[in-house]
């Protein structure tokens, strides 16, 4: 939630913004037109990263005002077609595959269709009860379309069918929905089960089962998914799970506070200024030797992924790599 009581003006979130060049003198005066109601240049340049709310020192979450302010005024030019597509997602058919009640349920969003084949087969997750369709849908990514009254209008009913499940402890494929709930206090919803990441629900088990990993040995780029950064605590939890598994997060420019976008939503509204940022971030990552590239996000593989390959990089979606690391499938190529 945007809280101008705690911005000091300072200007950084927008001095630090990767996709517009502003002086500390213009980024201050665009928060300030924002604050005093009026619809700055940035409502047009934001590409709905989120990045903003990272980078306030003050926790002010400036993003969540531009946002508010984009829907307000129609800043952004998405296509009808696009609204209606995310809209879709609340209304995909829903499956609920019941499991082991002593584990957690694994939540898939309606993310199936576009996760890589047997991305959640495997001893990992045998056994769980299995959640996916409309009812599960988060609809956190309406914010990439400009547009935030989404997710304050069905974020009850997201909570209370997957409530329904009954289960205790419900694990998060999509960071999407992980990162819905960082909002549910301002909504004033109670969430009645424990919610885990899919990071730390792999990093978990793999720290169960050592005996059973085969270090991977290679060098990975990490695509960092917009909705990451509303949950910076998952940062060291991945860490510990690359390392657990034998691969060598890169260090290269472009991550982790300073991660590129997929550019997914900016494809369809500039496909030029859209191009020019995935390249950027591939060539990256090709730059200081990745082999791989891992994705959490499956639109981040599927608006990046055959790019990534045509680079040399090859596109693995997280828990494929986890499998990797178990023996169960191999490493491409």
């Amino acid at each position: 939630m945007w809280d101008v009581s705690k911005c000091d003006l300072c200007g950084d979130c927008l001095v630090r913004c990767q996709y517009v060049e502003y002086d500390r003198g213009k980024a201050i005066q665009q928060i300030t037109d924002l604050i005093d109601g009026n619809p700055a240049e940035i409502l047009k340049k934001c590409v709905t990263c989120c990045a903003c709310n990272e980078y306030c020192p003050t926790g002010a979450n400036p993003f969540d005002l531009i946002n508010r302010m984009q829907e307000e005024n129609k800043s952004l030019p998405i296509p009808e077609k696009m609204v209606a597509w995310m809209a879709s997602g609340g209304k995909l058919p829903t499956k609920l595959i019941r499991g082991n009640e002593s584990k957690p349920a694994l939540s898939l969003c309606v993310m199936e269709q576009w996760l890589p084949d047997g991305a959640f087969d495997g001893k990992m997750f045998e056994g769980m009860t299995i959640a996916k369709g409309g009812d599960y849908f988060c609809y956190l990514g309406f914010v990439h379309l400009g547009t935030f009254s989404p997710l304050e209008e069905n974020a009850r009913k997201f909570v209370n069918n997957l409530g329904a499940i009954g289960a205790k402890e419900i694990v998060f494929i999509h960071a999407d929905c992980y990162s819905m709930f960082s909002k549910m206090e301002e909504f004033g919803i109670i969430v009645p089960f424990k919610v885990t990441h899919i990071i730390e629900y792999l990093r978990d088990y793999l720290q169960n089962n050592r005996d059973d990993i085969i270090p991977i040995n290679k060098k990975i780029a990490f695509q960092r998914p917009c909705a990451s950064r509303y949950a910076p605590e998952m940062e060291p939890v991945l860490d510990d799970l690359f390392e657990l598994i034998g691969v060598e997060r890169v260090k290269r420019r472009y991550d982790r506070e300073e991660a590129l976008c997929c550019m997914g939503v900016l494809e369809r509204i500039n496909p030029e200024r859209s191009k020019r940022f995935q390249d950027i971030n591939l060539k990256d990552a090709v730059d200081v030797g990745a082999e791989a590239i891992v994705f959490l996000c499956p639109f981040c593989q599927m608006f990046l992924g055959k790019q990534a390959g045509e680079q040399g990089l090859k596109p693995i979606f997280i828990t494929e790599l986890c499998r990797m690391a178990l023996g169960e499938i191999p490493f491409p190529g």
